[in-house]
């Protein structure tokens, strides 16, 4: 069966102005939707084809297929990621999710720092991620289309796509500037509360 694109969880000029619905046409409408139509035309007729979206990622990276984890993961991360950002977020986190920050991180402002950091930094396209391995909170960042899902014990809470196709048309090339937006206007508290809520960490 194949996989389809899911609809983006707001109105395409939800997040505006802080990131535009020019942008969330091209990104999603046409990178996401590249990915899953690649993807669909890798594993068809083949017994991939019934494995969820998750399976598919940890297949095609245990097989060593570049070419299919790219496209599975990518597909997977910008859902990951459309759903890590809501209109009016922003603000602080709350409950078991706001203590660990503080204890993992030392406080909100300490946790916005290494992720930060971790956008800033990785040189080229990825993500930067929020996750909790070991009942601990962690930030960690990925090349490409790679992903915490194959990273034993690691549950992803929280992203934030890097790749210049996320923020080019809205931030030109002041990629701090889109991350400091990210984390002060759109980020899906939320979001990360249910996933670690749901983690069992």
């Amino acid at each position: 069966m194949a996989h389809t694109l899911p609809d983006l969880p707001y109105a395409q000029d939800a997040l505006a102005p802080h990131i535009s619905a020019e942008t969330l046409n091209f990104h999603h409408g046409k990178h996401h939707a590249s990915y899953v139509s690649k993807m669909n035309k890798a594993i068809e007729g083949t017994d991939k084809e019934s494995l969820s979206l998750e399976d598919l990622v940890l297949k095609a990276d245990s097989e060593g297929d570049q070419g299919l984890f790219n496209n599975a993961a990518q597909t997977w991360n910008h859902t990951f990621y459309w759903n890590s950002m809501k209109p009016k977020g922003g603000g602080a986190p709350s409950g078991d999710l706001a203590d660990r920050i503080d204890r993992d991180f030392g406080s909100l402002e300490g946790f916005k720092n290494a992720f930060s950091e971790a956008g800033a930094g990785q040189f080229g396209s990825g993500w930067a991620w929020l996750i909790v391995k070991d009942g601990k909170l962690a930030v960690r960042k990925t090349l490409n289309a790679d992903t915490p899902l194959t990273e034993a014990g690691a549950v992803p809470l929280l992203t934030m796509d890097v790749w210049e196709h996320a923020y080019y048309l809205d931030y030109q090339n002041k990629r701090p500037d889109y991350i400091e937006t990210f984390l002060d206007k759109v980020v899906n508290w939320d979001f990360a509360a249910e996933n670690l809520a749901n983690s069992g960490q």
